[in-house]
């Protein structure tokens, strides 16, 4: 059984670019999810997943909405692409809630779709916490199956073994790149006292995105948001000594090109996780 079911027609499609982000805990401060519904903004679905198959209900419920003593709705948890046209190509954005079973089913679903549809390159965004304070711009490190596919700039990293708990996300772009389809993928690094949103992780995500394939993607409101947000932590920070000191020896030990080691970034994931009551060990 494949986990796609198509609800368009996707047989005119230029230079097809398949651009992946799940919730879960590579989606620090949900930057790497606003950045999709960002880049999806306005998008038709083309294609959905078969939520019982992917989904534990009890662990990401459904939504049941009760009107006047009568219950009227259940929505579930959604997995889906949706179709965008940007600078006369086509971007198609999975986006939506990670799965909890059949990954990798779901990743050679998503590899066989690639194929069929032609996709000519695979991106995947995240979001990582990092020992990073937000009165820098935000830190973004690539990933590539060939360092050729970087350019305009892009870092890729983090140097030395980065070992993390993997994510569904990882899991699909190792099964597109098996089949040959180029992949990269952009991560923002985000304070570790930023509880979300963080519209300057997204802006930062969606800036890389659209310099890597070359296309103007407007910001809309993210500057606003950002700026707003940027006060409040400016003002939450100074309101604290102990979280002063602490944003300005982030300040003080972050790397002139922004990309933590692999050991540094690593720790700072696992505390991220035992912090969420998600302890990878």
């Amino acid at each position: 059984m494949n986990l796609i079911r198509l609800i368009t027609p996707l047989d005119d499609l230029t230079a097809p670019v398949l651009v992946g982000a799940f919730d879960g805990w590579i989606d620090a401060a949900g930057a790497a999810s606003a950045t999709a519904d960002h880049l999806a903004y306005g998008a038709d679905i083309a294609a959905t997943f078969d939520p019982d198959a992917l989904f534990d209900y009890r662990s990401r419920r459904p939504v049941l909405d009760v009107v006047d003593g009568v219950l009227s709705r259940l929505d579930y948890p959604q997995l889906a692409i949706r179709r965008r046209k940007l600078g006369g190509r086509d971007l198609l954005v999975l986006h939506g809630a990670e799965p909890d079973f059949r990954w990798k089913q779901l990743a050679d679903d998503v590899m066989e779709f690639a194929l069929t549809h032609g996709v000519v390159e695979w991106v995947s965004i995240g979001a990582v916490p990092a020992a990073v304070p937000h009165t820098r711009p935000v830190p973004v490190f690539a990933t590539a199956s060939d360092a050729g596919l970087l350019r305009h700039g892009e870092t890729q990293g983090p140097e030395g073994l980065l070992r993390v708990p993997a994510a569904a996300l990882s899991v699909v772009e190792m099964g597109v790149s098996g089949a040959g389809i180029p992949t990269t993928g952009f991560y923002a690094q985000i304070p570790p006292y930023v509880g979300g949103p963080y519209a300057a992780g997204t802006i930062a995500l969606v800036e890389h995105i659209a310099r890597h394939l070359e296309i103007d993607v407007p910001l809309g409101s993210l500057m606003d948001e950002a700026n707003a947000q940027r006060i409040g932590l400016d003002s939450a920070v100074q309101s604290q000594d102990e979280t002063r000191d602490f944003v300005a020896r982030l300040e003080a030990q972050q790397p002139e090109d922004g990309i933590p080691s692999g050991d540094e970034l690593a720790t700072e994931i696992e505390r991220y996780l035992r912090d969420a009551g998600d302890d990878p060990r």
